[in-house]
């Protein structure tokens, strides 16, 4: 995937997000060169938060099913947001692709709740395996959660990248690396 020629202040012309197949064993390299030319076409130069996130996750949805085994077996792909009109710290469900959703999760609670609450990125190669884990839909065995982070220092949580996947293991480094450079993009690019 490649986002670049951001037309934001905020977003640097040179900026880019590359799923490199040369890097990354497990990469399309078609897959990942036609979701680049879509997301360079599709993200909104207005930095409008539900516009991005949603095709955002479209993208990642169609790029992970373009990719070899295990990636092709993402079963959903989307963002939770945090909620800033309650006094209540929970995330809420944003633009995904994949089965019908969790609403709602308090902050510190499942898998989600504890990268927004961390501000680290979770990998959980067995969900079976991890107690926190909320099981929206049965068929998940691994995921990965990227928090969404600005302000002055950088630690603000405002969202986190979602990705579950129906393989465990379904996640390595290189999904890692790319989907924090996303969540550094969407920071970057987006009204929050």
């Amino acid at each position: 995937m490649l986002i670049s020629s951001m037309t934001s202040p905020r977003m640097r012309p040179t900026t880019s997000f590359c799923f490199r197949p040369e890097r990354c064993l497990r990469a399309s390299a078609i897959g990942f060169v036609s979701a680049g030319r879509s997301c360079e076409a599709s993200i909104d130069s207005s930095n409008e938060q539900v516009c991005n996130l949603a095709n955002a996750a479209s993208l990642l949805w169609h790029a992970y099913k373009a990719m070899p085994a295990p990636s092709n077996a993402v079963n959903w792909a989307g963002f939770y947001v945090m909620d800033r009109t309650s006094s209540q710290l929970r995330l809420l469900l944003g633009p995904f692709q994949g089965k019908v959703a969790c609403q709602s999760i308090e902050l510190g609670r499942g898998v989600c709740g504890r990268a927004a609450a961390l501000g680290e990125t979770q990998v959980v190669e067995d969900v079976g395996e991890d107690a926190d884990h909320i099981a929206c839909d049965s068929a998940t065995k691994s995921e990965i959660v990227v928090p969404v982070m600005v302000g002055a220092s950088g630690r603000d949580v405002v969202a986190v990248i979602d990705v579950d996947c129906a393989a465990k293991r379904g996640f390595d480094e290189c999904d890692k690396r790319k989907l924090q450079r996303l969540a550094e993009l969407l920071a970057e690019g987006c009204d929050w």
